[in-house]
């Protein structure tokens, strides 16, 4: 069978940044250390933890996990859409672009010294794809018809469309060993029931010990096996990584400032200026930057659920955009750190900006009839209250639009014709209530002003993510992951099938044939600009749909660590803070004395 790419690495679109026989990548450094205990908080919302299997729905898996898987490829963070070979040695796309094959390297082996297989690919793909895998995992390889074992070391993924994106997806796919699960009897655990059996994994490390859902250590396998590879050379420095959970932001912070663990990622503009400091940052024992990074904000918002009867009529999801007073919270609250958000791709080229291109008209003109006229001008700016604007004028216009919508203020309350109250409760997790609540005392504020009656409601993480998963809420904070090339997640936020599957990642539950055909488009772009038009249209339908009440984003990570840390000189471009520091930093010699 010919192949039209037989190479150590791919790349989406382009050539990879490094070239054959690269020892490693730019922002590790080489000659790093290894040795230390790194100790790290909650890295979400995450305050404990009942399983290990971080691919099923039921439960809440440890934070870490991804330390102990691996995949064919590993991708870089100065570069977009590369990947490069890791658990492979060889990867052959075919020239009609509808399969790749991967050539698994001889010495790669699992946690119990098993070498990995063909077989334990296509197991581990055949496991991920079923019912007992989470809706998300699902989706994200749907479009991955089988895998098929050509021999012990080589693998085949077909694929259901030519989508360039898929052999990524497929080399990015977490590899696990068919022994996991496994009893002594032979007999198997359903993968969903799996909970405190430990992975079986190809990665840097493996579970040394854990307690009461709310600390986990991983140590260093001694006998990991790609240590010399170039994706792995200058990283995964620390002997030891430990995950300690804490019951809320507060006691998280407090937990950092009497030396408790050595990195916090801040992500509270309140506390960044007025909380992170004390006798320690004055010594100079703790530390605190800010990185430059140039990933896309993703979305963060007030995520509106259209599955509720109140919130199908745009006008009225217009309206609550329009009570929220960005500019008051970011002088007040924030110490003026922050963007408001104005795209769904802010920060990158991805963002729709101006008219329609004639690329993004080709995917919109089919579906005029079905969209809001206004996708076809320029996006809509966000609500400002910087004078000559005001709240009180933004306010005046949102009630318009409920008026419009059938709500009118009567017997003190907005009303509908049937004379039912305007009222709905926003939902959040107690470890982050601290946090929001004055914001979300600014926003309640405005919406009582319209007659909308709003409940705040923060319970414990566990019941917040189940009602998630079942779509069980009105309204509620989130923040969408980044993404610099957008692809099947895209599929999985926002795809009409996707709506109807509990636990999916499309909790706003949009259901339309436009939305479900510029993802088509967006998933079996060909060129950078194909992609570039369908993302765009994608931004101007969901902008104009107000789905969610946009927020804020910062174009630096905040972090506050320990003197005894270190980092590489050259930093990544595309990164998340706490993966960068697990993976790249150090100890400096002699100064770690963590347990």
């Amino acid at each position: 069978m010919p192949f039209a790419h037989a190479a150590y690495a791919i790349a989406q679109f382009g050539e990879p940044k490094y070239p054959p026989g690269f020892r490693h990548f730019d922002y590790v450094n080489p000659d790093a250390p290894k040795g230390g205990t790194l100790v790290l908080a909650n890295p979400d919302r995450l305050t404990s933890f009942d399983k290990f299997n971080p691919f099923t729905m039921r439960g809440n898996a440890a934070p870490g996990l991804g330390l102990m898987f691996e995949s064919l490829t590993a991708g870089s963070m100065d570069e977009v859409a590369s990947a490069y070979g890791l658990l492979a040695d060889d990867i052959r796309i075919a020239p009609d672009r509808l399969s790749v094959t991967f050539h698994l390297n001889p010495r790669a082996r699992f946690s119990n010294g098993d070498p990995v297989t063909a077989a334990d690919v296509k197991f581990s793909l055949d496991t991920l794809k079923s019912r007992q895998a989470s809706p998300s995992v699902q989706a994200n390889f749907s479009e991955i018809t089988r895998a098929v074992v050509i021999d012990p070391a080589t693998i085949r993924f077909e694929f259901r469309t030519r989508n360039r994106e898929l052999p990524l997806i497929a080399g990015g796919m977490p590899v696990f060993s068919q022994k996991w699960g496994m009893r002594a009897d032979g007999s198997r655990i359903a993968f969903d029931q799996i909970a405190f059996e430990e992975p079986i994994g190809s990665g840097p490390y493996v579970i040394e010990h854990h307690s009461n859902g709310r600390t986990i250590t991983y140590k260093l396998d001694p006998h990991y096996w790609g240590n010399d590879l170039p994706v792995r050379v200058g990283t995964n420095n620390f002997e030891r990584i430990t995950y300690k959970l804490y019951s809320d932001d507060v006691a998280r912070l407090e937990a950092f400032k009497a030396g408790e663990y050595d990195a916090l990622v801040e992500n509270v503009a309140r506390n960044w200026v007025r909380r992170d400091v004390g006798k320690r940052f004055d010594s100079g024992e703790l530390i605190k930057r800010e990185f430059p990074q140039h990933n896309g904000t993703g979305m963060q918002g007030f995520v509106i659920n259209l599955r509720k009867p109140i919130f199908q009529d745009v006008r009225v999801r217009q309206a609550l955009d329009l009570a929220l007073d960005f500019q008051w919270l970011n002088r007040m609250l924030f110490y003026s750190q922050y963007t408001r958000l104005d795209s769904w791709f802010a920060n990158t080229e991805l963002q729709a900006k101006g008219l329609p291109s004639t690329g993004e008209l080709a995917l919109l003109e089919p579906w005029r009839k079905d969209l809001d006229p206004a996708v076809f001008g320029a996006p809509p700016v966000q609500p400002n209250t910087d004078p000559p604007g005001s709240l009180r004028a933004n306010l005046l216009k949102a009630r318009g639009l409920l008026a419009a919508a059938g709500w009118t203020y009567r017997d003190g309350a907005l009303r509908n014709a049937q004379g039912e109250p305007f009222e709905f409760e926003v939902l959040d997790d107690t470890s982050a209530s601290a946090q929001w609540a004055p914001i979300m005392a600014q926003y309640t504020q405005a919406l009582v002003r319209l007659g909308i009656r709003v409940n705040y409601r923060a319970v414990d993480f566990a019941l917040y993510q189940k009602r998630l998963d079942a779509f069980d809420f009105d309204m509620t904070t989130i923040r969408f992951p980044d993404v610099q090339v957008p692809g099947a997640e895209q599929v999985d936020r926002f795809g009409s099938k996707a709506a109807d599957e509990p636990g999916s990642g499309n909790l706003i539950g949009v259901k339309s044939p436009a939305v479900d055909a510029i993802l088509k488009a967006l998933t079996q772009a060909q060129t950078l600009d194909q992609l570039l038009d369908a993302a765009h249209a994608l931004d101007r339908v969901l902008m104009r749909g107000y789905y969610v009440v946009p927020q804020w984003y910062n174009t630096t990570h905040r972090v506050a660590f320990r003197n005894t840390l270190a980092y590489p000189a050259k930093l990544p471009l595309y990164y998340g803070a706490i993966d960068w520091i697990t993976s790249t930093w150090w100890f400096k010699p002699h100064q770690n004395v963590a347990p």
